[in-house]
């Protein structure tokens, strides 16, 4: 037997499908999402989760989980975290409508699937790689359903300083050097920059000057110089992104309880790099 969708209180939630496409080791940021119930059956049962759902914190807990999550295909550098509230990348990331509407018609996943299963279903967690298909294909549909992708290309064309917070970030510093055409001809041809990028697909490969070999062994130089200054963990670290390993490879690797650890002493390398360029 189905049950009837009725919706009480608030219209946060309609958002509970997402609540269940969060990882695991995500939901931890989460401590007002940590307290709901796996069974989406207790739910509409209990006065206290629907509290729960009805209030603002759940409300800001799962648009910052769901725009982190489909911010990761929009294709645009960096996180979330860098671009400021102006920026139409974060707008439309927070956009949970769009995301919810592309969930339904992309994967069939909506609250009224929720009350359709039975009662004392328990919903796992769902691994990394399946909600990240799930939130590519949503992303692909909401985009070509709303006809954003010209947004995306213009975003990506012309960005404005106003697009990044006002902290120290290496997509943001990355962003002023081409602004004002601050670049050190030293550094043209150096691969470091590329792998002191935060983007976890970001390509780590060294640019090719091979047309040069005079300017190719300047850079090289000059990367060996700023290597020599770093810890041997350091240059482990370093050298791992530049051979494409993750955040959680390089943490597991290297005996690091977890990988946030290792972007912690990436920021480092970056403020270390940032300060060695300016001395240079």
């Amino acid at each position: 037997m189905q049950y009837q969708l009725e919706v009480p209180g608030s219209h946060y939630i309609n958002y509970l499908p997402f609540f269940y496409l969060i990882p695991e080791d995500m939901m931890a940021r989460f401590p007002t999402l940590s307290t709901l119930p796996r069974c989406f059956g207790d739910i509409p049962s209990s006065d206290e989760h629907l509290d729960t759902v009805e209030s603002m914190m759940f409300a800001n807990e799962i648009s910052d989980a769901i725009a982190t999550l489909v911010f990761s295909h929009f294709g645009v550098r960096g996180w979330l975290e860098h671009y400021s509230a102006d920026s139409p990348v974060w707008k439309l990331a927070y956009c949970l409508p769009y995301w919810l509407k592309a969930l339904k018609d992309e994967v069939g996943w909506s609250l009224q699937t929720l009350f359709n299963a039975p009662r004392r279903m328990v919903m796992p967690f769902l691994s990394h790689e399946q909600v990240n298909n799930v939130m590519g294909c949503v992303v692909k549909r909401a985009i070509r359903d709303n006809n954003l992708q010209s947004v995306f290309d213009i975003v990506k064309k012309m960005p404005c300083e106003e697009d990044f917070e006002k902290w120290d970030t290496q997509v943001r510093i990355d962003f002023l050097r081409h602004w004002y055409h601050y670049r050190s001809t030293n550094v043209q041809s150096v691969s470091l920059e590329a792998c002191l990028e935060d983007e976890e697909h970001a390509i780590h490969d060294i640019e090719d000057t091979t047309e040069n070999i005079e300017d190719t062994a300047v850079a090289e130089d000059y990367y060996q110089r700023f290597k020599e200054r770093l810890s041997e963990k350091d240059m482990q670290i370093l050298q791992m992104r530049v051979d494409g390993f993750t955040y959680e490879e390089i943490a597991k690797t290297l005996g690091y309880k977890n990988h946030s650890g290792v972007i912690k002493r990436m920021q480092s390398i970056t403020k270390a790099f940032i300060k060695y360029e300016e001395e240079g």
